[in-house]
Parts: C-alpha cells; structure tokens; sequence
C-alpha cells in the first residue's frame, strides 16, 4: 500500500444553521400501499415458508457480502422492480441489518442522532433510540458511518464520535462505552466508521492508538477483555477468520495490517502497509488462506499467503496496480474478485467518481472483463448474480461470470444525491437508502409476491427524486483532494490572484471614472467609484476560479474576493445610513445585507456541492477587516472625490481584503486538525 502526504481538513462542527434546515425531521411515515408476500409452493399455493436467512452484519452473515437462500428474478418489469416501501430518514451512510421480520439502520435530523428498528415489510417504525446530536450535520459527510450489529437478540451500534452502545430487543440502552476516553487515543479525521463485529460474547473492533489497536469488549456487559498493537486505526471493521482450527481478527489498519487471536488478543502478526496517513475503508477477502487487500488514492490490490502465526508471504502474481477499493468494497465468486476500479484519487461527493468494474482472477489478478457502464457501485451477490448500488443511485443486477458483463437489469432509485451507503439483501429485497430516503425494492421471483401484489406495488417512479447535477466545471480543473486542507503555496498563490483582481479592478474602474471625467468634467462621487469597483471585482472573482484555473491547468480559488467586495459593501451601506437616516437608505441596507448573506450562502453551498474544505473558511474573516473598513469609509468620506481619496481607497481596500483573508486562513488552520504530512 503507497504511503499518502494527504492533509485531512476536517468539516466544520460551526457550519451554517440555514444548511442544518435541509435535513428531514423524523417521524415521517412510508409511502403507501404496504404489500403482503409470502412463500408459494411447487403448485402456487401459498406454504409456510422457513424464516429468511439473517443478513446481522453490514456484509452479511458471513462478513463476504453474499446472501445464500435468496433467489432472484432475472429481468424486471419496464417500469422497474416492485417497491414495497419508501419513506424519508434523514442523513448518514449506514447501511441496514436485518433479522426476524425487522431491519436496523441509523440516521440523524435536526432532532439528533438515532438507531431506528423498522418493520421489514411496511416500513413502519417499530422504535428508535437516541444517542447523541448530530454529527456535522451541514458539513461534507454528515451523519452516521457505520451499520448497526445484530447478535443474540441485541443490537450493537457505534457513533461518528467514537461511542460503542448495545440495546435490547426493544431499543433500551444496555451499556455504553466512550473508546477514545477509556482508551485513550484520538479519533480518525473523518469520524469513526467500524461497525461492531461480535463473536463469542466478544464485541471486537478497532480503536486505534497506544495499546489499543485493537479491543474486545464484554458483548453482556461492555467491560474491557482484551486489547492489542500500538497501530493508528481507520476506517475498516475488523474481519473474523477461521485458519487452522483457530478463529483469529484481521484489522486492516492506517498502516498496518495486523492479526490477532479473538481469544486472548495476542497479535500473531503484523505488516506494514505505508508511512503517514492512509485511510483504508474498503474490505479484505480472505478464501483458501489467502487475503486480498485493497486501498484507494490509485494504490491497487495485493495478495497475501497466509499462515497460522508467521508473518503473510505476499504473492507476485496477486500484486496489481487495478481494483483499488475506497468506499466500496468488492466481492469474491467462485473463485473472482468482482468490484469498482476508483481511477479517481478518492471518492468524489458532489459528481460520480470515475473509473471501472472490473472482474479479475483471485489468484492471479488477471483480468477478465471490465466495463464502464456501472459507475462507482457497492456489490452484494445472490443468486449467481450481483447485486450492485452506484453512486447515482441506480440498482443494477448483472450475471456473476467471468466470461462477460452481462447485465440483466437496471433502475434509477435514489437519484439526486452521491450514494455509499451498500445495499442489504434479506428475503429476496433489497433496502436502499441516501441522505434523505430509505426504500425497500422486491427483487425476487414474480409470483412470490401475493395475489394482486404485482399490479398495486410502488414502481420506482413513485419514489421522490431529482436528477443529480455536476456542477465540477465551475472549478475550472478540479483539486484531487478537493476536500483536504489547501497547501501554503496554494494560499499564498490564491491571495496573489485575488489581489490581482482587485488591481485590475480598480483599473478598471479608474479607467470608467476618468472616462466619465472627460465627458462630464468632473470625477464621479466615491459611491459611483465604490460601486463600480465592486461590480467589476465581483464578476472578476466568480469567474477568475474557472479561467484561471484552465488556464494554469492547477485549481485557483478567487470565490473570496466576491465575499469580501459584498462585506465592505455592507459595511459602507449600514454606516451610511446610521449617519444619514432615511427610507430609502433603509430599504438600501436591508438590499445589500440580503445580497451579502445571499452570497454567503451561495459560495457555502457550491463549496460543500463541490466538496470543498474552503466551504466555512472565507465565511469567518470578516471580523479581521471590519475595524480598516471603516477607516477607510471615514477617511474617504472627509477627501472628498479625488485621485488622492482613491489611492487612499485602494491601498485601504487592499489592507481590508488582506485582513479578511489571511484572518480566514487563520480559522481554517485552527479548526482543522488530524492532518499528518
């Protein structure tokens, strides 16, 4: 695994109350009708059926993503697969769980963050349980990670703040437990993401930090058992393995990957992957004593021979630069690897994320097919078929061969929004969610369903969506790690172009003014001028990102200008007024304080639709610049218009954006934290 320089900007925990309204309220009750299906026998009668296997964990009963008993139709009506349910949810990437007739997710609102029991057939809610606020509920990854774990007729959850708790069957908290504060260790930059892995009354998972790579938990009582290794954690679960008679813990750590005996914690061995930061959120595959591992930032996959206590033996011919996993994680069929080749350095959350589906030998990691029709998509297999969930938020069912890409049907049904949540498979349906819907989709033999269900099911177009919108080419050229913390040089070379601007700007507008002299005789009043300047700066400043940013072939972030042309703005508008009531002065502050707070929450919304980390920074440098406005509007005022107020006005404003900028950076810098060179 590559070792990454990557900066991790962490999204603001102060973003803008106006973004935090978008989120759905809970409480809301599915969409209509609920239908009733049931097991048919050889002759079509209805039979009673065995209860469905249990899908417990985020990958299955098996941790490998296969659902064993389901069978599936081959081919889906034109207008799409039956739904039997869909409701609103509220934010948060965790997939569902399910077991007995119920299925298991978390989300979050405005109200907080919860873990909610749903009726598998209806949708109805059946309880839900409130652990904390929300999680940066208006910055890039809002809400939960991770899927709760069911085992022993309780659920076992874990939060973006790095609590593991464990209910009853009915939602009633059991125990809690802080991991950072018991173990002492700081969290990962993106939130703690590992669902519980319980085995053996042991609640096992990585926690990261000195000690405690790895712990295991009392599964009855929360109390510590064991923990092991000094390794920083990220973002995978741990993965249970049987090798030689012996049940051991594969933790795919930062950089290292490690094992350890689920009894006592002793760590058998361990590798190293890379140097600094490296996140690892996709899944190993282990078959035949052999490990798969996979990572992102274009690092491809490697094999490894595994054996009971010495150290794994990579093997030559499994090491590939294709298949690299980031957040969604491949399978294994009959002896291929199945799974999204990210061309992209990382995910992308504002457009799909480029790159292949590729099936290749386990073995060997020769290729067998690739094709770039699926887009970036989670997989679960059933049937011999494979079940696959892109980011656009399209259900796709494709054959399970290695001959070809044969897929055999398809459905947009949570478009509008990028998508990572996996799909869970639990008696022949499929449960889909995003960050606004969750919708259960009937993908097994048509005459399962019962007696009229077929003509009186929600199709896919009764769900509630919207296209999704690539707004990328507003950048010019698009930042790899768009979402990490800006460079020095960067900084440095974003003020230079900004400052840029405004000289051109102020050229520009001294051209106009002195142009206006010629004709009329005199120099326009230092309201024209502002106004002109103003003008001119903006248009510069919203365009400026995009051309200079094709022109250079390198992203350039000039957004800032347009913020702080519409802050002096204000400024000079409201002290006007104060020192010259009017209605119409009025009415003018009332127009330039909506233009501000409009264009505030315009450049707020385009950063985070972009993925920005900028998206808050250049919202918080306006208390820097505040005092040298109004210095300059006071000075300026007394001169009276001439070249000497406006040299004295451009060496002002150019004191007031540098202020405003680098106090904006300044924040940045501070708030951001988990960064590692």
């Amino acid at each position: 695994m590559r070792a990454s320089s990557r900066r991790i900007c962490r999204p603001a925990a102060f973003a803008s109350f106006a973004a935090m309204l978008t989120i759905c309220l809970p409480g809301i009750a599915p969409l209509a009708p609920r239908i009733v299906y049931a097991a048919t026998s050889a002759e079509g009668s209805p039979d009673v059926a065995a209860a469905p296997a249990a899908w417990p964990f985020i990958r299955g009963a098996n941790y490998n993503g296969h659902a064993a008993d389901a069978k599936l139709a081959d081919s889906w009506p034109v207008a799409g697969p039956p739904v039997l349910w869909t409701r609103e949810l509220g934010q948060g990437y965790s997939a569902f769980t399910a077991d007995a007739g119920r299925v298991y997710t978390q989300y979050q609102t405005l109200a907080g963050q919860f873990v909610i029991c749903l009726d598998a057939k209806t949708g109805d809610t059946v309880w839900q349980y409130r652990y904390g606020w929300p999680y940066e509920p208006a910055g890039l990854y809002p809400g939960p990670r991770s899927t709760p774990t069911l085992s022993g007729g309780r659920v076992y959850f874990t939060t973006p703040a790095g609590m593991i708790g464990c209910l009853d069957a009915a939602g009633k908290l059991v125990w809690n437990v802080e991991l950072y504060q018991r173990f002492k260790t700081p969290p990962p930059g993106f939130g703690y993401a590992c669902s519980p892995v319980v085995l053996d009354d042991r609640v096992v998972l990585p926690v990261g930090g000195r000690g405690a790579s790895i712990v295991a938990l009392d599964a009855r009582t929360g109390a510590t058992l064991w923990q092991s290794g000094n390794d920083a954690a990220s973002y995978t679960p741990v993965l249970p393995i049987t090798l030689d008679g012996q049940t051991q813990i594969i933790g795919y750590l930062e950089n290292a990957l490690v094992c350890c005996d689920l009894a006592t914690g002793k760590q058998l061995w361990r590798i190293a992957l890379s140097d600094g930061y490296d996140e690892h959120a996709a899944w190993p595959i282990y078959a035949e004593r052999r490990l798969w591992i996979s990572g992102p930032f274009r690092s491809g996959c490697r094999l490894l021979q595994l054996s009971s206590e010495a150290p794994p033996v990579e093997l030559p011919a499994g090491a590939s630069k294709l298949m690299p996993n980031d957040v969604c994680s491949s399978v294994l069929v009959a002896g291929q690897l199945y799974g999204f080749d990210l061309r992209d350095v990382q995910s992308k959350v504002h457009r799909a994320s480029r790159g292949e589906f590729r099936c290749l030998d386990f073995a060997t990691a020769q290729e067998r097919w690739s094709t770039d029709q699926t887009g970036q998509a989670s997989v679960i297999v059933a049937d011999g078929k494979l079940c696959l969930f892109n980011d656009l938020g399209e259900l796709i069912l494709a054959r399970a061969t290695p001959e070809k890409y044969e897929e055999l049907a398809r459905a947009t049904v949570l478009a509008g929004e990028i998508v990572w949540t996996p799909p869970t498979l639990y008696d022949n349906c499929v449960y889909l969610r995003n960050h606004s819907r969750a919708v259960c989709v009937y993908l097994g033999l048509p005459d399962v369903l019962g007696v009229g269900a077929t003509q009186t099911a929600l199709t896919v177009a009764d769900i509630p969506q919207q296209p999704l919108r690539d707004v990328s080419a507003l950048l010019g050229v698009e930042p790899e790690y768009a979402m990490d913390l800006p460079t020095t040089q960067w900084l440095k070379e974003w003020y230079l172009f900004s400052v840029a601007i405004l000289g051109l700007s102020a050229a520009v507008s001294a051209t106009i003014a002195a142009t206006i002299r010629v004709f009329r005789g005199h120099w326009p009043s230092i309201a024209t001028a502002r106004c002109l300047f103003r003008i001119v700066a903006f248009g510069l400043g919203a365009a400026g990102t995009t051309f200079l940013s094709l022109e250079r072939g390198e992203f350039a972030f000039t957004w800032p200008v347009c913020l702080f042309v519409l802050f002096a703005a204000l400024v000079d508008q409201t002290r006007l007024t104060r020192a010259q009531p009017s209605p119409g002065g009025r009415l003018r502050s009332t127009l330039v304080l909506a233009a501000f707070l409009l264009g505030c929450g315009a450049h707020y919304y385009l950063c985070r639709r972009l993925s920005l980390a900028t998206e808050w920074a250049f919202l918080t440098g306006f208390f820097a610049a505040a005092p040298v406005c109004l210095l300059r509007a006071a000075i300026t005022r007394r001169r009276g218009p001439s070249a000497g107020a406006l040299m004295i006005e451009a060496v002002l404003t150019l004191a007031e954006f540098s202020l405003y900028y680098w106090a904006s950076v300044g924040v940045m810098l501070w708030r951001c934290s988990g960064m590692t060179d």
